[in-house]
C-alpha cells in the first residue's frame, strides 16, 4: 500500500506543475550513491531566467498534466530493462537483493522476466521457459473475447481511471511556485516547488494523503516534459484512521525521465526512501529502480508477434543494446 502510494505520487503525472515533494534543502536529504546523473542543485548550472507569471504557470502547467496522461499511456506500449537493488537504510547500507528484469507489458499489466539475480545471468532454459510464460499470457490477453482477458482489461480500465482522478486532483492540492532555472541531464529545466493547498477537499484516502506532502519538480523547458520530480512526507499518513497502516513523515521518492522517442518521457530512475507501518508490523524501503532499454512492442497481439519470434529463434534476450 505504502509503496503503491509513492509510486502514484511519484509517478509525477502529478508532476503537472503539482507534483509534489519537498523542500528546497532536500538535496542534503536525498540520497546520491550511486548517482550517474549530475545535482539538479549545482549553483553552477543555474540559467538565468524571469519568473514565468501566474496564468503562464497554470498554462504550462495544464500541458505538463496533458503530456504525462499521454506518457503514462505510451509507457503500457514499451518494454524495459529494470534493475532493482534494495538496500538496508543507515550510513553504511547493505544490498538486500540485487535483480534484473525484462518488464513487458500485457495488457492487463506487466510481466516480469528474471534476466540477473546478483548480477549472474539466469540459466539460458530457465529464461526460456518464463518467456514461454509470457507467450501464454500474451496469447490470452490478445483474444479480446477471452473472459480472463475481459477481466484482466476491466481491472486495469479501473486503475487506469483511479489514476487519472488521482493525477488531476493534483491539480487543486497543490499550489505551484516557481523557485529559478537549472539544467538537468543537459536540458534546461524549470524548477517548480509544490505546497499543499490549505483549500483543497480530498474526495478519497489517497488524495487525503496529498496534504501530508510537498514537492519539487524539474520540467523540460522547450518539452513541457518532467525531467525529475522529488516528494517528502512532511507528516505521518494514516490509511483507514491508522488501523490499514501508516506512512511516516521523513519519507523521500524520487523519479528521473527521459525522452525514449519522439514527444514520449519515460521513467529512468526511481528512489524510494521512506519507513511505516502495515496494520501491526513495521517496514523499511530503501530500493532505487534503474530502467534502460525501452522497445515498443505495442499491445498484446504485437508483442505476442515478437516473443514468439524470439522462441522460434531461440536467442538470449541480451540485457544490453
Amino acid at each position: 500500500m505504502s509503496k503503491r502510494f509513492a509510486i502514484s505520487i511519484l509517478s509525477f503525472s502529478l508532476a503537472l506543475a503539482s507534483l509534489a515533494p519537498a523542500a528546497d534543502s532536500w538535496a542534503d536529504a536525498y540520497p546520491q550513491t550511486g548517482r550517474q546523473s549530475g545535482s539538479p542543485a549545482d549553483p553552477a548550472e543555474k540559467l538565468q531566467g524571469q519568473a514565468p507569471s501566474d496564468e503562464e504557470i497554470r498554462a504550462r502547467a495544464k500541458k505538463l498534466m496533458a503530456n504525462q496522461h499521454g506518457d503514462d499511456d505510451a509507457l503500457e506500449l514499451y518494454e524495459r530493462v529494470e534493475r532493482h537493488i534494495d538496500r538496508t537504510g543507515g550510513i553504511d547500507p547493505r544490498t538486500l537483493e540485487d535483480r534484473t528484469y525484462r518488464i513487458v507489458p500485457t495488457g492487463g499489466g506487466n510481466q516480469k522476466i528474471v534476466l540477473k539475480d546478483e548480477g549472474i545471468p539466469v540459466d539460458p532454459a530457465a529464461y526460456n521457459r518464463q518467456l514461454r510464460t509470457l507467450a501464454d499470457l500474451l496469447g490470452i490477453m490478445a483474444d479480446p473475447n477471452n473472459p480472463k482477458t475481459k477481466a484482466a482489461l476491466a481491472k486495469r480500465e479501473k486503475r487506469q481511471r483511479e489514476r487519472a482522478q488521482f493525477l488531476d486532483a493534483m491539480m487543486d492540492a497543490f499550489l505551484p511556485k516557481w523557485v529559478g532555472s537549472e539544467t538537468w541531464n543537459g536540458h534546461a529545466c524549470d524548477v517548480i516547488e509544490l505546497n499543499p493547498n490549505p483549500n483543497f477537499r480530498p474526495r478519497s484516502m489517497f488524495q487525503d494523503a496529498l496534504s501530508h506532502v510537498n514537492a519539487k519538480i524539474w520540467v523540460e523547458h522547450d518539452s513541457n516534459q518532467m525531467a525529475r520530480g522529488e516528494a517528502r512526507v512532511t507528516s505521518d499518513i494514516s490509511f483507514g484512521g491508522g488501523i490499514l497502516g501508516k506512512l511516516y513523515r521523513g519519507g523521500i521518492v524520487s523519479m528521473e525521465q527521459a525522452e525514449v522517442a519522439p514527444g514520449v518521457w519515460l521513467p529512468t530512475r526511481y528512489q524510494y526512501d521512506f519507513s511505516g507501518r502495515k496494520f501491526l508490523f513495521s517496514f523499511q524501503q530503501h530500493q532505487v529502480i534503474e530502467v534502460i532499454r525501452y522497445r515498443r512492442v505495442g499491445r498484446a497481439k504485437e508483442a505476442l508477434q515478437i516473443v514468439q519470434g524470439e522462441l522460434a529463434s531461440g536467442k538470449t534476450f541480451g540485457e544490453d543494446p
